[in-house]
């Protein structure tokens, strides 16, 4: 009978010890870029974020643009005036997400960079397939993710696609209008499942898909990066690095939907945050 309740409690204990393990935080860290000019200066902390040495390498995926050579090219361009690492293409083609050698150098990379383009685009191209899970390990190992413009919005665990699906659904910069079911969300890399990220966000004047995006997620805060500017997260802490600034929407007061659809609250909270500004997260 002792043996019997000294197996069960050893059991349980093994039990709770693998989830722990299963729940531990990310190594890893989000290098999030709200798209533009990669200045100098920004991919000095890009490295820094990501520390380098001399055997790492760097592996870039491509696959959100429609110039994936060119995205490459100009990303290289950008970083080899700063290190001396390689700097791998991943251009993970439908032939080319099962092959085994490609998987692995793409979990074994120090830094991985998604490119922009299409945001909806990469996902089709990496979800549901070994791709979709290196990215995640290597994250989970130490790797440092980054992503600019489209390779920022697919850090979300849900995706702004950008698409508006009532009325005229032409694609702009920002939504033209505040109404409930308007927003197009698809599943993301769900890299950070805690908050929406959007991108260009000052620049383009993004405010009516962030105040969409709080409406539909309110207990999540949304983030807006401007371009040249991006958002490092560590754990639960997000510091800002970069020239302009970031928005954070969160906690809407008195959140309703109208008999026309329309999105009303009383209240939210509002933060700007400029380089070397702290967040963090719940």
């Amino acid at each position: 009978m002792r043996f019997c309740v000294a197996a069960i409690l050893l059991a349980l204990c093994y039990n709770i010890t693998k989830a722990q393990k299963s729940t531990a935080e990310p190594k890893g860290k989000l290098f999030i870029i709200g798209g533009g000019d990669r200045t100098s200066a920004l991919m000095k902390s890009l490295l820094a974020a990501a520390n380098l040495q001399k055997s790492d390498y760097v592996a870039v995926l491509p696959m959100a643009s429609s110039e994936p050579d060119s995205s490459y090219y100009y990303f290289k361009e950008d970083i080899d005036k700063l290190c001396t690492n390689t700097i791998a293409y991943l251009n993970f083609s439908a032939d080319k997400v099962n092959n085994k050698q490609w998987v692995d150098s793409l979990e074994n990379a120090k830094l991985i960079f998604i490119c922009g383009g299409d945001q909806a685009r990469f996902m089709r191209a990496v979800l549901h397939t070994p791709v979709y899970g290196a990215i995640h390990r290597a994250y989970n190992k130490g790797a440092t993710i980054s992503g600019s413009s489209a390779g920022a919005a697919v850090m979300n665990r849900y995706m702004i696609t950008g698409n508006e699906l009532l009325g005229d659904t032409a694609y702009h910069e920002t939504y033209r209008k505040i109404v409930d079911g308007n927003m197009e969300i698809k599943e993301g890399l769900g890299m950070i499942d805690s908050v929406i990220v959007d991108q260009h966000f000052i620049k383009r004047s993004r405010y009516n898909r962030l105040i969409s995006a709080l409406a539909k997620y309110p207990s999540f805060p949304c983030i807006g990066i401007d371009e040249s500017t991006a958002i490092i997260v560590e754990g639960k802490k997000i510091t800002v690095a970069g020239e302009s600034q970031v928005i954070v929407f969160s906690n809407p007061q008195g959140l309703s939907i109208n008999a026309r659809g329309q999105i009303k609250w009383k209240d939210i909270n509002m933060a700007i945050l400029a380089d070397g500004d702290v967040m963090w997260l719940k």
